[in-house]
């Protein structure tokens, strides 16, 4: 029997980022000709693949757990002629050695570095050159949610999770970093990113209703869907290009 499909089949982003924002970011961040680009949390590296190839001089390292991520980052790197200027490795961003490096990603990945907020921030300070640049891809609450809201989010959902917007750019600023770029995901970003996670798993349950999984399939898929309706337009997505402040 045909198993469920990866619920991430249909997406070139894992987060809300249209092809329109990811040229511009690509831009703005090959602009300032990094030498090296660490992606913490890279997954398939598809934005740090994009700016290696923006920046001919450029080499990266791609850092995940996901090993299925990683091998399709490389297939990936492989097919644009990228394999001997990029690493994809297996292993935790906590401590990371892989740095400092010229332009440090960390897009819906800061928990790999640190629990908290404050503490990724400061990791990222110390994984990042002087002169360089960081693109932080954060959470933050477009207004606070309700507790009919939270219970509906994801498990254990809860108003400090985020920051708004203002005080989050407030704790990269605290961090030693000045914000060179605020942008945040728009409505349709998200609702495109959301559709596409679930899209392959929603066509597979209506061809196989009685499938031995499709209960399982069906509550996990009915669960995201209710939880992504709940905090849309709640849950905003903060890209800052964040530069650092010279060390005195």
């Amino acid at each position: 029997m045909t198993p469920p499909p990866r619920r991430t089949g249909r997406l070139t982003f894992h987060g809300p980022l249209s092809e329109t924002r990811a040229d511009a970011l690509v831009r703005r961040l090959a602009g300032n000709s990094p030498a090296t680009v660490l992606d913490i949390g890279c997954g398939r590296g598809e934005l740090m693949l994009r700016v290696l190839a923006a920046t001919p001089r450029a080499t990266g390292t791609g850092v995940d757990l996901d090993p299925e991520d990683l091998a399709r980052g490389r297939r990936a790197a492989e097919a644009r002629g990228l394999t001997p200027r990029v690493r994809f490795l297996e292993e935790s961003a906590t401590g990371t050695p892989h740095g400092p490096a010229d332009l440090v990603l960390c897009v819906g990945a800061g928990q790999a570095l640190a629990e908290q907020l404050p503490g990724a921030l400061a990791a990222l300070r110390g994984l990042v050159t002087d002169g360089g640049r960081v693109l932080l891809g954060e959470g933050f609450w477009q207004r606070t949610p309700t507790p009919s809201e939270l219970t509906r989010m994801w498990p254990g959902a809860a108003a400090t999770d985020h920051p708004g917007l203002a005080a989050l750019v407030d704790l990269a600023i605290r961090a030693g970093f000045r914000p060179e770029w605020t942008e945040t995901a728009s409505l349709d970003e998200w609702e495109e990113f959301e559709s596409a996670y679930l899209a392959d798993t929603e066509v597979w349950l209506a061809a196989h209703p009685d499938h031995p999984r499709a209960a399982e399939t069906r509550q996990r898929a009915d669960r995201h869907r209710s939880a992504w309706l709940t905090y849309r337009g709640v849950l905003g997505l903060a890209y800052l290009t964040l530069v650092p402040v010279a060390a005195r």
